[in-house]
Parts: C-alpha cells; sequence; structure tokens
C-alpha cells in the first residue's frame, strides 16, 4: 500500500508541475552532486552504490548508503564557477536513515553598471543549497524517501529563494542485479522573488534502472527525464531547428555503464542525448554529451572523479571524497 501511494504522489506531482516553465532561475538544481552520476551521463536515480551523494539524486538509495558516512564534492565549472558541497548519512535503526547536505556555488567576481554603462562596482554571484533527506526501508527490496531542501540565490544587492522536495522509490533485487527507481526531483516554487516576476523550479519526473549483468563485471544505466515534457519548442536550441520524434525521445535519455574490475575500483562512462544534441547544435560537437570517471574504494575511504562538458566555453571536472566514520 506505501508503494502504491508512493507512486500516485509521483505520477499526480509530475503532471501538477508540468504546467511550468521549462527555463527556470534556479537550474543550479539540474547539476549532478555525485561524481559517480556526472560519470554517468548527469543523471542517473537507481544506480545502487554505497554513496552519500546519491541520495540527493534518489532519497530512496539512502536505504542501500552505510550510515555515518560523510563526504565532501569540489567541481570546477565553466567560466571560472566553483561548486562544493558536503554530505552526511546517518542511521536510525534498521529502516531508518537521514542525510543533511548543503552545496554553494560561486561564480567570480564581476562588475556591475548601471544603465547608462556607469561603473557601479563588483559583486560575486552565488547560490547556496541545504536541505535534508530521509529514507525508509519498505521492505528488503522496496525502500522510499523524501528531500527538502532551500535554495538561496544572491545577485548583487538582490536575493532570492525557493523551496523544493524530492520524493522517490526504489526496487532493488541484489541476487538478480536490477534496481528500478522512479523519483520527482525538484518540485517546488520561489518563496523570495529577485523582482515582481516569480521564477519557476527546474521539476523533473525522472525513472530509472541499472542491471548487473551475470558474471561479468559489467552494470548498465538507463535513466529517463522530464518525463512531462514532450513539446518539440522544449528542445529546440534554435527556432528553425527540426526534431523528429525520435529525438524528442533520445532528448529525454541518458545511459551509462560501470565496469567494475575488482570490489575497489569502478570505470564509469555516459552519454546524456540531450546535452550532446543541443551543444553539437550550438557549435560544439567535440565530446559533447560524452562523461567519464573513476572511483576507488578503501575500507573507509572512497574517492570519485569524472570529467563532463556542460558549456560550449569549456569541461567540468567533479571529485568527492567520502569517509565512513
Amino acid at each position: 500500500m506505501k508503494k502504491k501511494l508512493i507512486l500516485l504522489f509521483l505520477l499526480l506531482s509530475g503532471l501538477c508541475a508540468s504546467a511550468q516553465e521549462s527555463t527556470s532561475a534556479y537550474n543550479v538544481l539540474r547539476l549532478p552532486v555525485s561524481a559517480h552520476v556526472a560519470a554517468l551521463g548527469g543523471e542517473s536515480n537507481s544506480v545502487p552504490d554505497d554513496d552519500a551523494a546519491l541520495a540527493q539524486h534518489n532519497p530512496a538509495l539512502l536505504a542501500d548508503v552505510t550510515p555515518r558516512q560523510f563526504g565532501l564534492t569540489v567541481a570546477s565549472l565553466p567560466d571560472g564557477a566553483l561548486w562544493a558541497g558536503a554530505q552526511y548519512v546517518h542511521g536510525f535503526g534498521l529502516r531508518h536513515t537521514a542525510s543533511f547536505f548543503a552545496q554553494r556555488i560561486s561564480y567570480g567576481t564581476m562588475s556591475e553598471t548601471d544603465e547608462y554603462g556607469a561603473d557601479l562596482g563588483q559583486f560575486t554571484p552565488s547560490n547556496v543549497i541545504v536541505g535534508a533527506g530521509y529514507g525508509y526501508a519498505l521492505s528488503p527490496r522496496w525502500a522510499g524517501g523524501a528531500n527538502l531542501k532551500t535554495v538561496y540565490s544572491r545577485l548583487g544587492t538582490m536575493s532570492a529563494a525557493a523551496l523544493v522536495t524530492d520524493v522517490g522509490l526504489n526496487y532493488y533485487n541484489k541476487e538478480e542485479g536490477w534496481s528500478w527507481s522512479a523519483v520527482l526531483r525538484n518540485a517546488g516554487a520561489e518563496i523570495k522573488h529577485f523582482d515582481r516576476r516569480t521564477e519557476t523550479v527546474p521539476y523533473s519526473l525522472q525513472m530509472g534502472f541499472s542491471k548487473q549483468l551475470a558474471h561479468t563485471p559489467l552494470r548498465f544505466n538507463v535513466t529517463l527525464i522530464d518525463l512531462t515534457r514532450w513539446s518539440k519548442a522544449y528542445y529546440m536550441p534554435t527556432a528553425d531547428a527540426e526534431l523528429s520524434a525520435g529525438r524528442v525521445f533520445t532528448n529525454h535519455l541518458v545511459v551509462g555503464i560501470d565496469w567494475m574490475p575488482s570490489q575497489q575500483v569502478t570505470l564509469s562512462a555516459g552519454y546524456n542525448f540531450r546535452r550532446g544534441y543541443e551543444l553539437t547544435a550550438a557549435g560544439r560537437g567535440h565530446g559533447a554529451g560524452f562523461s567519464f570517471g573513476a572511483g576507488v574504494r578503501f575500507s573507509r575511504l572512497r574517492l570519485d572523479l569524472a570529467w563532463a562538458r556542460y558549456h560550449l566555453a569549456s569541461s567540468s571536472l567533479m571529485g568527492c571524497v567520502s569517509y565512513r566514520l
């Protein structure tokens, strides 16, 4: 019964959110938080991994994360922007798991001018995200969870804030190597405005599955994103672009693969079809849509590194360090 209620909530929330605009002043919420997820194409909500940052992609995955785990994440973004975050996972009994997290993105120093071009000085725009999550093991194979996040944006003397939530469900059959998830990410509303205009948040209704192939070190990941957005206009990079029905579908698709030669090492690669299409259409085809990464695990320590391209200007590097206390 609990599983059916969570699924119904995900579907109804996604349909209600579909009336919102596709653009958002809070697109920082679209960035991957886990280096492993970044290596798998930037979107994955079903990969079964002992990673404290995974819960921010699907809070239901908290059920498989080792408690008392602390993680730090740093990423370089285009134009000198720097992303930094921290997360902590704590267990309460056998079924309850909580996470606490925070991130900050600094976009570097910029010059401020008035409408006449006069120099008014410099400022540093930034975004801050603070939140908490909860995961509950519904059964040995089913888990559900939710995150609550506050997003704060500062631009010179102006500021804005939004309150958003994630709700997710996960089924994990360890014996068969199957993991399946449904999640609604970033559903919410702005609670403080830059000006009189109200901005939307970049919600995304998603489904995904991961499959560990029997007797091989390979695990495949498939994620479907933005399942309430099927308008061709939403995905067109230019006004006169032509999009086929197949292209519209693949713009919802992110695929990835993990190669695990040992229990301590993981090599990952992914392809984000929408990112690849839009960067190629904008004139940057080399490496567009692809991402790569690697992870190393020790008894208490875990290190992950990922490379991806999100912008025409440059690529991005993300590194994560996790330690079990």
